[in-house]
Parts: C-alpha cells; structure tokens; sequence
C-alpha cells in the first residue's frame, strides 16, 4: 500500500478534511491507514479472500487493513500532477466518505438509539415537571395538557427511530456476507 508522506500540493482545505475524514473514521472504529492511495501490491491469497465480499460497494481503504493479512506501507511524496486536473470534486469526497463510515460502522445509528433514550428520558421529566406545575404552580390554563404529550410522544418518537436503526444495523451486516473468518492454512 502507498503511503503519502506529504500532501503539499493539496490545498489546505483538502489537507484538512482530509484529516478530519481519517479522525472521524478512527472515532467510528473503522480502521484506516491515513493518507494512504488505493494502489496495492497484493498475493493471489489476499486476493481470493478479497473475492469473497460480496457487496457491492466495496470501500477498499477499510476493507484490506481488516483482512488481517501481514502488510506494509511504501512512503512517497506526492508530486504535481504531470497532467490533467482531478474529477474528484468536493461532492465525490463527500460520498467517498459517506460510502467509507457508512460501510464499516453502525456507530451513527447507535448515536440516534442513545438520542432516543436520552430525549424519551427528558420528556419524561419534562413531563412530571409539567404535570407538577399544573397541580402546585400557577400556569396557564391548558400549558401542561399540550406540553406533556408534545414531549412524550417526541422522545417516544427519537426512541422508536433508534430501535429501528439498531434492527437496520444488524440487517446491514447480515446483507453484506463478508466472511466470518479467513482460513489460513488447509491441512489434509
């Protein structure tokens, strides 16, 4: 695998979210080799692993450091384009991105559950404060008959959103097929 040593003919923007992109992986459990180009150097072995993923959209750039295999990086710094400019725009980053977290990790659904229960909790407080209001407060007539519901069935909403996010994560592993387990030797 090819590793930048330097990015000095990146902009300072692409430099940056490029950063960001690796730190947030990292945050997310997706191990990456940051900076690192899609150009390898493999043996037919990881190759035949490779080919047992059957997903479609196959974000190489986290799939090879999860397949375990010994590996290592060759640094260069990166020159000037010789010719022609990038078609990689600022939408196609984007995507490359999204593509990249949204392959390896569930994190973000999880986030949502913990929203969910968090914002169902709150209303739930919310809601004994509201009701305590209406019986030893002075608050305006009808005040707590709208506010309790309004916060109830919003955290209730968050929470049911979470839940099914968290069914739809494990469906989104189960889908992909990837190989519970590589065989490294065959004996007999």
């Amino acid at each position: 695998m090819a590793s930048e040593k330097k990015r000095s003919v990146d902009s300072v923007f692409k430099a940056k979210t490029a950063l960001l992109f690796y730190n947030l992986a990292e945050l997310l459990g997706l191990r990456t080799i940051p900076n690192h180009a899609d150009f390898r150097l493999v043996s037919k072995r990881v190759l035949n692993v490779l080919n047992e993923y059957r997903e479609t959209n196959l974000f190489l750039r986290g799939i090879f450091p999860s397949l375990g295999f010994n590996s290592t990086t060759i640094s260069y710094d990166r020159d000037k384009r010789a010719a022609g400019v990038s078609k990689y725009s600022f939408w196609k980053m984007i995507s490359f991105a999204v593509d990249g977290i949204t392959s390896f990790s569930v994190v973000p659904l999880r986030m949502i559950t913990f929203l969910g229960i968090s914002v169902f909790l709150l209303s739930l407080l919310l809601s004994a404060y509201a009701l305590y209001s209406y019986i030893f407060l002075e608050v305006e007539k009808g005040w707590s008959s709208t506010v309790i519901p309004m916060y109830f069935i919003g955290g209730l909403q968050l929470l049911s959103v979470g839940i099914i996010g968290e069914y739809l994560g494990k469906i989104y592993k189960e889908v992909k097929q990837r190989p519970r387990y590589i065989i490294q030797d065959r004996v007999n």
